[in-house]
């Protein structure tokens, strides 16, 4: 069952991925399942989904240099101190 369970979930996950239309849709999916699934980070479903080849490299590619950048955003801010916590 819990096999089913995240099988169920990454389905999910990849269909949403792909229907991100911009880094802002990306950046809200990445908060949103941080929120939903505390246990579960859209890094590590995108590169298990690439690892089981139901993403195209490209695809992952793409969807982790987003979420990086946006993440290097966010740590160079507060280390500018210019990020409210």
């Amino acid at each position: 069952m819990i096999i089913t369970v995240a099988a169920e979930l990454k389905e999910r996950v990849v269909s949403a991925l792909r229907a991100c239309r911009n880094s802002d849709d990306l950046v809200a999916l990445d908060e949103q399942l941080a929120i939903d699934c505390r246990d579960t980070s859209l890094h590590r479903l995108i590169c298990d989904a690439l690892r089981d080849r139901s993403v195209a490299p490209v695809e992952a590619a793409n969807w982790l240099t987003t979420l990086m950048e946006h993440r290097n955003q966010q740590l160079t801010a507060c280390l500018n101190l210019s990020c409210q916590v």
